[in-house]
């Protein structure tokens, strides 16, 4: 089989995206307004049909997702592996603390997907692991499947679909909370992917 569609999804609002702090690992929770933006974007996104979810196994991704899946009953599967970037040292950190004790690796961080934070992950090594999830439901289905994960997981995947140098990656930018990617193929084109929509999302 092969997928048509992929649809990637960004978690809720978090309480330590709202106090701005960097989470990595760290199983920070949904605000008030997290539950709400998955709520009001849940039927939006129904409308790709996905076949199957596949969620990051932290809380903010598995709540965000299964609010989608209780009111469309589409299976939900859990993989680790779409965990956002381990951020080592930084996890818990705000940005104004990491430039204060590290002077320039918050940019280095930003716009070099080979570097990776004290302790912690490169882009490329994150790329590397969903991909593999990508990989599999690509052979188990063959419409539409929808990952929901985190920020800088997504636009490292999607670089790394996209088949854009490495250099390249970070000039695709953020990806707001509850915003998604869509990444398409032609009907009997060349599997590549292509862009469909980039931090796409709904405004309440």
């Amino acid at each position: 089989m092969t997928l048509r569609r992929l649809v990637l999804w960004r978690h809720g609002e978090t309480d330590f995206n709202a106090s701005g702090r960097m989470q990595g690992h760290l199983d920070s929770a949904l605000t008030e307004t997290g539950w709400n933006q998955a709520r009001f974007a849940a039927p939006v996104l129904a409308g790709f049909e996905p076949q199957i979810v596949v969620t990051s196994d932290l809380r903010r991704a598995m709540d965000t997702a299964t609010v989608f899946t209780e009111v469309t009953a589409v299976p939900l599967r859990v993989d680790e592996r779409l965990r956002e970037t381990h951020l080592g040292k930084w996890q818990g950190l705000t940005a104004a603390e990491v430039d204060a004790e590290w002077p320039g690796g918050m940019r280095a961080w930003q716009t070099d997907p080979t570097w990776g934070p004290p302790g912690g992950e490169t882009k490329i090594d994150v790329a590397a692991r969903a991909a593999e999830v990508v990989a599999e439901v690509d052979a188990q289905f063959d419409d539409t499947a929808m990952l929901c994960a985190h920020g800088g997981l997504i636009t490292a995947l999607t670089g790394r679909l996209l088949e854009l140098p490495e250099a390249n990656w970070m000039q695709l930018g953020g990806i707001g909370n509850c915003h998604w990617t869509v990444l398409s193929r032609r009907p009997g084109g060349d599997g590549r992917w292509r862009l469909s929509a980039y931090n796409a999302g709904i405004t309440h």
